[in-house]
């Protein structure tokens, strides 16, 4: 497995893991964020490359844009969790 990637996995899975202890209440709660954070961390790698953004990298990993959709992404997940109930 490439380190990006590996790097990928992990900054989107603690992304949604200290998210979760912030506003999540259980299990499929901490799943979702989990997986939102992964999913939405790759999305603001994808966008930054297509844009050309090279604000702060690890290697090919754009990591300011990308944690910057997470959180965005989270927190939009967030929101859609609590018009939901």
């Amino acid at each position: 497995m490439p380190p990006h990637l590996l790097l990928t996995i992990l900054l989107g899975t603690t992304y949604g893991t200290v998210f979760f202890l912030w506003r999540g209440d259980g299990a499929r709660e901490l799943l979702l964020y989990t997986v939102s954070g992964v999913v939405a961390f790759a999305v603001g790698q994808i966008i930054a490359n297509m844009v050309g953004l090279d604000l702060l990298m690890i290697g090919p990993l754009h990591i300011v844009e990308a944690s910057l959709v997470s959180w965005a992404g989270l927190v939009a997940v967030h929101w859609l969790l609590a018009r939901q109930s």
